[in-house]
């Protein structure tokens, strides 16, 4: 089993950025791939961004491609999302998720049903 913590949240303006991370404790991280999701208020979770097991492929939402950026630190069992630009729009619950992996993978998860654990998430509220 992993416990995730997110941490990094807060209130912006928009335009600026904002780094996020998930701290992850409990089992071996590298072994799991992670990923990043967003929930606003009466919206369902969506995918924001994915990164494999290995760490070297990656996957992003298409409506904030450009913006973002997952990054991994296995010797701090950490994951971090970078966001640049943030946008009023981009107000929402950032939460992060890790899907077992027992063998080697290239695979990025992009399907909230797909990952094994979850954080409580961390608030990210962009005033205009």
């Amino acid at each position: 089993q992993v416990r995730l913590v997110e941490s990094g949240g807060g209130v912006v303006q928009a335009g600026d950025s904002l780094r996020v991370a998930c701290a992850a404790s409990g089992s071996t991280f590298k072994t799991y791939a992670m990923g990043w999701f967003r929930q606003a208020p009466g919206k369902e979770r969506e995918f924001v961004a994915g990164d494999s097991w290995s760490g070297y492929d990656k996957n992003y939402a298409d409506s904030m491609k450009g913006r973002l950026t997952i990054s991994r630190d296995n010797a701090k069992n950490t994951v971090y999302l970078q966001i640049n630009s943030l946008k009023p729009e981009d107000t929402a619950v950032y939460l992060c998720a890790a899907k077992y992996e027992s063998v080697a993978s290239f695979r990025v998860y992009r399907l909230a049903s797909e990952y094994d654990y979850w954080g409580q998430g961390t608030q990210v509220t962009v005033s205009s």
